[in-house]
């Protein structure tokens, strides 16, 4: 088998809160393979955001080690995974993250203009075309719906082309009809640019579009339940 995308040995996460330091992660073990969907699932509060901030070195273990397209990420300071995430890592979050004062087109080249790239806003029309608003190019967030500004953001994600696609319940603000066109925007970007895609989701509809699916439990991989999933299919 090639070498993983993504490859977390051993690794935990602890922050400082109020009442002292709390274990967020235990031990998470767990290799993405190139091309792979995996779903992460579980209840709330289980990890399952935290472990993909991990995976995006939007947080740093505290304890193993987190490898992703063969760099050690914990090892890094954040001027290198800053740099790091741009030329390789597309994200999309819940609540959009757009900026207010920049157009569509705007937030999408952004990225691309931060990469040095002379076709940001070529590229950036081409990305908001394939997610069907070419014609909002030029609005704002506040003048789009909210299934519209995660269009934006979905296409701001794969604009740079990333290796790996990260998502963290990209279905969780939208309703019914949005969240069903997201989930197949999101998988025809996959295709479209090669991408390793990982999400965090609680909707069974996308969870089951996905190669795998990890099922986490108080921070931890739930080995049972996993088994349960794997016989299944």
């Amino acid at each position: 088998m090639s070498d993983p995308v993504l490859s977390l040995t051993d690794a935990t996460l602890s922050l400082e809160g109020n009442a002292g330091r709390v274990e967020i992660l235990h031990g998470i073990t767990l290799d993405v393979q190139r091309g792979e969907t995996l779903g992460l699932v579980g209840p709330s509060g289980s990890g399952k955001s935290s472990l993909l901030m991990l995976m995006g070195g939007l947080e740093r273990a505290t304890g193993g080690h987190v490898n992703a397209l063969g760099q050690d990420l914990t090892t890094m300071s954040e001027d290198q995974l800053a740099r790091f995430r741009r030329g390789n890592m597309g994200i999309v979050f819940q609540s959009f993250h757009l900026i207010p004062t920049m157009t569509a087109l705007e937030n999408v080249a952004t990225p691309l203009e931060l990469a040095g790239h002379r076709d940001a806003f070529d590229r950036a029309r081409a990305e908001l075309q394939a997610v069907g608003l070419a014609d909002r190019a030029d609005h704002y967030p506040s003048q789009m719906s909210g299934g519209e500004q995660q269009r934006v953001a979905l296409a701001r994600a794969s604009a740079p082309r990333p290796a790996i696609l990260l998502a963290d319940e990209p279905t969780g603000n939208l309703d019914g009809a949005n969240g069903a066109a997201i989930i197949e925007l999101l998988f025809g970007l996959r295709d479209r640019h090669g991408a390793t895609l990982v999400l965090v989701t609680h909707a069974p509809e996308l969870a089951s579009r996905c190669d795998r699916v990890v099922h986490l439990r108080d921070g931890r991989i739930d080995e049972m339940a996993n088994g349960l999933t794997e016989a299944a299919q």
